[in-house]
């Protein structure tokens, strides 16, 4: 038995607290932005225990004895980044539909596996992922990540969405009934009972969170239009069961009328929410809602509807036209009416890994750099109910610390290029 051992069973023996026994790293930093919202350190060391969690913060370039010294005396570190809006299963391309009817579930697992790394890699340690191929592949990631199995962000899952039969989460649209028959979900419902049984089914299956699509999207193939889809009393009952079953929901919503049934219904937060105004505002602030913007994924969709030569069947590539170039001033309305935001891309649609490009669309929509760093650190934080681990650089939360060349309050650009990446104490990029 070890010296350490030996301490550590005393002192539980005696009730007492257990021993703190010495550090295992010093991450010496230039600049911390520890709290974002707040102004950031000079100089400054990050002492990380064992346990990959932060034990202190201390002024200056600081070496305790017997500590490995992470030296990032030249960088800008702040916390590891979050993203409220992923899908790591999937990359949108020309193969998708194929994908659909080839693709099992270790293959979306394996998809997941790479994109996962990538993100991580991109500087984002905590995503939410909303919305997965597959029936189980995301958990299965998930827990992989968790047990130290295979690189990647942690994860919070939705797994399978939440659809009206025909609805935009329907992965049917455009094939055969054979074919469509094959690819039904439990979580496709009609009525608002059996809406119940479709929330308490993904709760079985592992969700962390219900994922619900209370509009019409830009990218199922069907020319339904981008409103409402599910009935006022479908989503009352969803939200309903879900809150009951401690799970948060989140509804992606484009049309008014859909986001603002949504908000009534009492849902967490609103994924895109693209034709919002101004009473649509006062519904976010009355429901103490979040909105998770997305712009990233509406200026991608504009992109490839743009092309001629691109893959998006003519109902997508009309609705891309029509949301894609009204996310910017969505945004701007919703910043100024002081509706909480927390950062989200939808990844999956645009390239994982290119996540950080949605603070400089932020930042276009009148955003502060600091706005949009406390949005994807202190705010997605609290929106994924993660705020005792994640979100801040303090003592007690998860060593999740990244660091960049420049000053990203000057240039948001910075968080383009990520040089170092530690998560839960764990050097993943850069270091030495």
């Amino acid at each position: 038995m070890t010296i350490k051992t030996t301490a550590l069973a005393l002192a539980l023996s005696l009730g007492l607290a257990a021993p703190a026994f010495a550090h295992t790293q010093a991450v010496q930093c230039g600049a911390v932005l520890d709290q974002p919202g707040h102004s950031p350190r000079g100089a400054a060391t990050i002492i990380v225990s064992h346990d990959g969690r932060i034990q202190d913060i201390l002024k200056g370039f600081a070496a305790p004895k017997g500590d490995t010294v992470v030296d990032l005396r030249g960088k800008f570190c702040l916390p590891g980044l979050i993203d409220s809006h992923v899908h790591l299963t999937s990359e949108l391309g020309p193969r998708g539909r194929l994908d659909t009817v080839t693709f099992s579930d270790a293959d979306w697992a394996m998809n997941a596996t790479k994109f996962a790394r990538r993100t991580l890699l991109a500087g984002f340690t905590t995503v939410q992922d909303v919305g997965a191929r597959g029936e189980d592949a995301i958990f299965a990631v998930r827990d992989a990540i968790n047990r130290g199995d295979i690189p990647g962000p942690r994860i919070r899952a939705a797994g399978q969405i939440i659809s009206a039969s025909g609805g935009h989460g329907d992965p049917r649209h455009g094939y055969a009934e054979p074919i469509a028959a094959a690819l039904y979900r439990s979580s496709i419902c009609n009525g608002p009972y059996d809406c119940r049984r479709a929330v308490r089914e993904n709760v079985r299956k592992g969700a962390d969170v219900i994922k619900i699509t209370a509009t019409g999207g830009v990218l199922s193939n069907t020319a339904a239009g981008t409103e409402q889809q599910f009935f006022d009393d479908e989503l009352r009952n969803i939200v309903q069961t879900a809150h009951y079953m401690g799970r948060q929901v989140t509804a992606h919503a484009h049309g008014k009328a859909g986001i603002d049934a949504a908000l009534r219904a009492g849902v967490d937060s609103i994924e895109h929410g693209t034709f919002l105004d101004a009473e649509t505002v006062k519904l976010f602030k009355e429901h103490d809602a979040y909105l998770i913007p997305t712009v990233l994924a509406g200026a991608t969709v504009v992109e490839m509807a743009k092309d001629p030569k691109g893959f998006l069947p003519p109902p997508s590539r009309k609705k891309a036209l029509e949301v894609g170039p009204r996310m910017i001033e969505m945004l701007r309305m919703a910043h100024e009416g002081g509706v909480k935001v927390a950062f989200g891309t939808d990844s999956g649609v645009s390239h994982h890994g290119g996540n950080a490009r949605e603070f400089a669309l932020m930042v276009k929509a009148g955003f502060t750099p600091m706005e949009a760093i406390r949005a994807a650190t202190v705010v997605a934080a609290d929106h994924l109910q993660m705020s005792d681990q994640v979100g801040t650089l303090a003592p007690g939360k998860w060593a999740d610390i990244i660091a960049v060349d420049g000053n990203p309050l000057k240039d948001v650009r910075e968080l383009e290029d990520v040089d170092f990446v530690m998560k839960g104490g764990k050097v993943y990029k850069g270091g030495k």
